[in-house]
């Protein structure tokens, strides 16, 4: 039976192995702290990457980005009522 807590091998090239190696050395971390991070930082630019694609095919939809602009000037009347300009949220 397999443990749950087992850690998972991964394998690596020797050279992406030098690379975490310098740079965690460089940044005083472990070589795992230094992966998660990586891993995580791939992952939200992946996301980003993403948003942006449909974002930019929104945008080229003419009727929809205006309908899209139309609604954003609704919420912003509307979110500032009552509020003093300076304590108003920042536009969209």
């Amino acid at each position: 039976m397999k443990s749950a807590t087992r850690t998972p091998r991964v394998r690596l090239s020797p050279r992406a192995h030098a690379l975490l190696r310098q740079i965690a050395k460089e940044e005083q971390e472990s070589i795992q702290a230094v992966l998660d991070k990586a891993i995580e930082h791939y992952r939200r630019n992946g996301f980003l990457h993403s948003a942006n694609g449909d974002f930019a095919a929104f945008k080229s939809d003419p009727d929809a980005w205006r309908e899209e602009l139309r609604e954003r000037e609704l919420w912003e009347r509307a979110l500032a009522d009552g509020l003093p300009k300076d304590r108003r949220p920042a536009s969209l």
